[in-house]
């Protein structure tokens, strides 16, 4: 990032490590390149992508290359400003910028350039970027791209077929919020599995029954389903075979690197499905973006806000967050520097 000489506010990872790393401080606000936008952001989010990128708490040869693609003491110049969903509005346009245009209300996702956590940031346009929807809020529409995206990738995968019984592990998170409203859309009987604050929330989003984790451990209550998701991705394949139907599917999220290719072959020689799944083409999730957008202003699909916070407040937000209790999603406001 070159210095312009202007200035923003933004949060700055200074090591790996708690969320006492994160500090408040002034830096150089980006420069608009030809083929980008810049985008003064309203809102954006902490999510448990977020606070294992600050910890580092990934194991083996995914740390290695963690280290390897951000820093091997702390993030390096370019990575330093944590968060990866926003919403805000264009304040500029490159002279080859051709979708958007100065005044457009936006959300979407900076991927793995990060950036969230600052007044400013430069994007492509040809990036994970739409048009807000008309019916959401700043802070609404920050909540949806990573959820809701990683919701809709591995749904679509599933194949819903009316009827079907889907239960989804790890429904009170973010992934999870959008997946018990897109299963629903797609005409599932859905099960929510999720932390106790969470059932009554479950229930407003559409879940047709819902299991408190820390009373109930499903795979022993006999039931059956037709689709297991799994959102949490801490448990392996085999756990779950007796609770699916014949030719029933366990989709992951979050797979166990190591556990990948055990659970594709302890697949292969049961009657029951495994994807893990790669992620969409940038392409396809910009597509992805714009339907759940359709979705958003057809009153099918709503974000859960469980706590905001001040942009200066986001060690605080971090550490919420890592407890593993939240409910949908934890929005950053930029309010009061508007």
């Amino acid at each position: 990032m070159e210095n312009n000489g202007k200035k923003m506010k933004a949060i700055i990872c200074t090591k790996y490590g708690p969320p006492d790393v994160l500090q408040f401080k002034e830096v150089d606000k980006p420069i608009l390149k030809d083929n980008k936008v810049l985008i003064r952001i309203h809102a954006a989010t902490v999510t448990m992508g977020d606070c294992e990128m600050r910890s580092l708490k990934f194991s083996g040869l995914l740390k290695f290359l963690m280290r390897l693609g951000f820093g091997f003491k702390g993030p390096r110049k370019g990575f330093s400003i944590l968060g990866m969903e926003i919403a805000g509005e264009i304040e500029s346009v490159g002279k080859d910028v051709k979708l958007f245009k100065k005044g457009d209300q936006v959300f979407g996702t900076t991927g793995m350039h990060l950036g969230g956590y600052a007044e400013y940031k430069c994007l492509s346009e040809k990036g994970e970027l739409a048009i807000k929807p008309a019916n959401m809020t700043y802070e609404e529409a920050a909540a949806v791209p990573i959820g809701g995206l990683e919701a809709l990738h591995f749904l679509k995968k599933a194949n819903i077929q009316t009827g079907q019984k889907v239960l989804i592990r790890g429904a009170s998170g973010s992934i999870g919020t959008f997946a018990i409203q897109l299963a629903k859309y797609y005409g599932a009987e859905v099960t929510g599995v999720g932390n106790p604050k969470s059932l009554e929330i479950m229930k407003f989003l559409g879940a047709d029954k819902v299991i408190d984790y820390t009373k109930e451990d499903f795979t022993k209550s006999g039931e059956t389903y037709d689709i297991i998701f799994d959102v949490i991705g801490k448990s392996s394949f085999s756990n779950f075979i007796g609770s699916l139907n014949k030719e029933g599917l366990y989709l992951t999220a979050n797979p166990k690197m190591a556990l990948i290719n055990r659970e594709k072959r302890a697949a292969k020689k049961s009657d029951k499905k495994y994807i893990s799944g790669n992620m969409d083409t940038t392409k396809e999730r910009i597509e992805d973006l714009k339907f759940l957008k359709e979705l958003i202003e057809a009153g099918k699909l709503k974000s859960v806000i469980d706590r905001r916070y001040p942009l200066e407040q986001v060690p605080e937000a971090h550490s919420y967050v890592d407890k593993g209790e939240k409910t949908g999603n934890v929005v950053i406001t930029l309010e009061e520097y508007l």
